[in-house]
């Protein structure tokens, strides 16, 4: 684990590139996205796990953190589906079970992990239909989700709506993040996220 500000840390994983993260408080914690590899659960016992939206890469290992709350937007599903998904990339089958969340919120919700204020919210489609935005205030770090991407273009499957994208991401600039987390990728500020592509944006200097 990494830690990007007090008692914030991020898991990089090589494969895929996937960014996880970690937020703690007094004797709790929660943890931003369950990802693939179950043996991150030997390391880290959260109460809760924040899924930033339901592609599998960031959900498949929740299994192995149980018992604990799972939260997500209220449209995040968990099926069979993300193994057709994941069978793309992966020969060898899912040995796993998929767990499916046990909290969900529509626009925001505030929780409290111990002591320390964490805020989520739903700004609307654009990675996916129900993507959160995890808000650590005090320390003005933001983990976006695959909002955001680092060292490669983000990503827009046909779940997305890329028409919304930039809505979403100044939405969430509003916040004032000082460090923002990528689904794939490092850290990165307020800058990159502003200048970033999205799917489908036109590039005025391309024109």
């Amino acid at each position: 684990m990494i830690e990007i500000a007090s008692g914030v840390f991020i898991r990089r994983h090589t494969e895929l590139d996937l960014t996880l993260g970690l937020i703690t408080g007094s004797g709790d914690s929660l943890l931003v996205d369950s990802g693939m590899d179950p043996a991150l659960a030997r390391e880290v016992h959260p109460s809760r796990i924040v899924l930033t939206h339901n592609h599998f890469d960031h959900v498949l290992a929740t299994e192995a953190f149980l018992p604990c709350e799972v939260w997500a937007h209220e449209d995040c599903v968990v099926d069979e589906s993300l193994l057709e998904s994941r069978a793309r990339y992966y020969a060898e089958p899912f040995e796993g079970r998929l767990i499916a969340p046990t909290h969900t919120f529509r626009d925001t919700v505030t929780l409290d992990v111990g002591g320390r204020r964490v805020d989520l919210y739903h700004f609307g489609p654009a990675h996916s239909s129900h993507d959160v935005i995890v808000h650590v205030p005090d320390v003005d770090v933001v983990f976006a989700g695959d909002l955001v991407e680092e060292g490669a273009p983000a990503q827009a499957g046909s779940d997305a709506t890329p028409s919304n994208w930039r809505n979403v991401l100044d939405r969430m600039l509003e916040l004032n993040p000082r460090i923002v987390v990528p689904g794939h990728g490092n850290p990165v500020d307020a800058r990159f996220v502003r200048e970033m592509a999205i799917p489908g944006e036109i590039n005025p200097e391309a024109t």
